[in-house]
């Protein structure tokens, strides 16, 4: 057979996380900086006490490799990784950090986990299942958005409910809102990208007395992977890596507003104050005018730059 030395690189992106305790964080950061360097990947990764939270991008043969040594860790033998094409400058550089949350809910100690993940969190749904309980109980599910307030603008589940939270930081309080309460004997489906978040908020809630919640198990990225848009998802779904947005198929549903003239778009901006965080949904013609990609936010609330599941 004969090889062809010239062919394009096939690139991968891949999306993880998993809970289990983690004696030496700082050791295990070194670890996974060295591995990451060693193959020439890039992206983001967190560590805790509680785990592990990363997203990952290179050449596939080197991600494959990333995904073996990384499941060497007896607390990682089970994570599932969720793959993605890449074109290989998704990431500008590699980022390993410890922190005391994988997720910034400003509450380290609201989940406790062990050798099998977090414990007391909603029951994980297969896609597949999610899909069965909708068809049992009709209306009377709710779905959940786990996210950030500004990614359900462009990709949602059907008439679900989206807290206004602009970081994770704000859910413990929404929670408690009362807003929800109305909810509490409901069948609550939560969701999220790759699931993270929903480990968190399906305990916070719990501990709130929600009594029958659910997680999408994998997240938004394994349900579209799965059901495309065929199903209960419609929309783009916003990801923390410089694609900022991705379809399951071509049959996509629009349904962003431009936010200067509320045309359909799915295209996030970045905001050109190099101080400010935010993202500024714009159409194509409104994003050729510079004036409109100009800040007019309150710098002093700022999107979660860190999320990644």
């Amino acid at each position: 057979m004969v090889v062809n030395k010239h062919a394009p690189k096939l690139n991968k992106v891949v999306l993880y996380y998993g809970f289990t305790p983690v004696a030496d964080p700082e050791a295990m950061r070194l670890w996974q900086k060295q591995l990451c360097e060693s193959l020439n990947l890039k992206g983001r990764i967190l560590i805790s006490p509680h785990g592990i939270n990363g997203t990952v991008g290179g050449e596939m043969a080197e991600v494959k490799k990333y995904v073996r040594e990384t499941r060497r860790y007896q607390g990682f033998k089970n994570i599932t990784f969720k793959w993605s094409d890449g074109t290989g400058t998704e990431f500008p550089r590699l980022r390993v950090v410890v922190k005391d949350e994988l997720v910034a809910f400003g509450n380290p100690d609201e989940i406790k986990v062990d050798e099998n993940g977090v414990i007391g969190g909603g029951v994980h749904l297969r896609p597949e299942q999610v899909e069965e309980l909708v068809k049992e109980r009709g209306d009377e599910v709710v779905f959940f958005d786990g996210r950030n307030a500004y990614e359900a603008k462009i990709g949602k589940f059907k008439n679900a409910v989206v807290p206004d939270v602009e970081s994770s930081r704000d859910f413990v309080k929404e929670i408690e809102s009362g807003k929800y309460d109305h909810l509490k004997d409901k069948p609550v489906v939560t969701y999220c990208t790759g699931g993270i978040r929903c480990e968190i908020l399906s305990v916070v809630m719990k501990n709130r007395g929600f009594n029958e919640v659910y997680q999408i198990d994998g997240g938004i990225v394994k349900y579209g992977d799965r059901f495309g848009d065929e199903a209960s998802w419609e929309g783009s779904l916003y990801i923390f890596d410089d694609r900022i947005s991705m379809d399951f198929s071509d049959k996509a549903k629009v349904i962003g507003e431009c936010d200067k003239c509320k045309a359909p778009t799915k295209d996030f901006r970045n905001c050109n104050t190099a101080s400010c965080h935010q993202l500024i949904l714009l159409c194509d013609s409104c994003a050729a005018l510079p004036s409109n990609l100009s800040c007019t936010h309150d710098q002093s609330r700022h999107r979660d730059s860190e999320l990644i599941g």
